[in-house]
């Protein structure tokens, strides 16, 4: 394609994403890293490294939730296979240079960098950085990825909405139990040094629009807890007290992150929250300490009981 038309096609791609922040009403440059990522994302589904890779973090309540969810600006990933950052880097270069149908994007690959992540109080991983750049503006990326966590009761395939109708990305991805399961092992193992608000506002989200089975997710939170070395305590962990929704910098992280993430100014309070997290997830908990089947089910406001779901 000559250097005429990849402008032109830039130039079109922009002027449909203003025409539809004027209609979400969004931040342009975030618009443009939404934009950018479901392009990595799309990148990877197609690549021969696509079974290399499980999406996992906040990409994955906009298939879950018919609603916004957190802002965010980073892609996760869980990585199977070789965890070297030369390799990771290698990868990602590949990928960036994958003749795809245009998208208006330029991805080079001599942009790509690769780190070890070292802020992860729970878990390391590798830290994937790389430029797309829209005509002349440019937009920085980052893919996390960590290794060796268990996927139960194992990975979906999932299609990823499209802003501008494209064609979706497609990817294996976590399924909500494992989602569920990390986010409460990290709560256990930080104790009142958790910073990790995004975890527990996830946890509410999720425990406030969607109905589960207590078998699978009692599996999944024993299968994490296991494979990440933790035991699963028999006192209420320190995080799911009332004492960390009463505590004063607890409470202004969670006002911090709030502001950081666009949610709502209205929205509930740290300690509301996590009496809902603690209602939800102690039952499965507990039976997965315990070692035993949880026949329950979990509805959004009803909690938890012995009726069966239909359908």
């Amino acid at each position: 394609m000559s250097d005429t038309s990849v402008k032109d096609v830039s130039a079109s791609i922009r002027q449909r994403l203003l025409n539809l922040r004027r209609e979400l009403g969004e931040n342009f440059m975030m618009i443009l890293n939404r934009y950018a990522r479901e392009r990595l994302l799309y990148r990877i589904g197609v690549s021969p490294y696509s079974d290399r890779f499980v999406l996992k973090g906040a990409t994955l309540f906009t298939l879950w939730d018919d609603q916004p969810h957190r802002t965010t600006q980073d892609i996760d990933l869980l990585g199977l296979g070789n965890s070297a950052i030369p390799e990771l880097v290698r990868l990602f270069q590949d990928i960036c240079s994958l003749p795809v149908g245009d998208d208006g994007l330029q991805l080079p690959a001599d942009e790509v960098t690769g780190e070890e992540i070292r802020e992860d109080q729970v878990y390391g991983g590798v830290r994937i950085r790389l430029s797309a750049y829209l005509g002349k503006t440019r937009i920085r990326l980052q893919v996390d990825i960590g290794f060796g966590d268990s996927v139960t009761p194992g990975p979906e395939n999932v299609s990823i909405p499209s802003l501008l109708d494209l064609p979706h990305p497609r990817l294996r991805a976590y399924p909500q139990e494992t989602v569920i399961a990390e986010k409460t092992q990290a709560i256990v193992v930080l104790g009142m040094a958790n910073s990790r608000m995004k975890d527990f506002y996830d946890l509410w989200t999720l425990a406030r629009n969607h109905e589960y089975e207590g078998r699978p997710l009692s599996e999944a939170l024993r299968a994490t807890f296991a494979r990440r070395q933790t035991t699963i305590p028999g006192d209420l962990p320190i995080g799911l007290a009332e004492q960390f929704g009463a505590d004063e910098i607890k409470r202004a992280q969670w006002q911090a992150f709030a502001r950081k993430s666009g949610l709502a100014a209205d929205g509930p309070e740290l300690a509301v929250v996590i009496r809902a997290i603690r209602e939800f997830i102690l039952p499965p908990l507990e039976a997965a300490r315990d070692g035993r089947a949880l026949a329950l089910n979990w509805c959004p406001g009803r909690g938890w009981s012995g009726v069966v779901r239909e359908g």
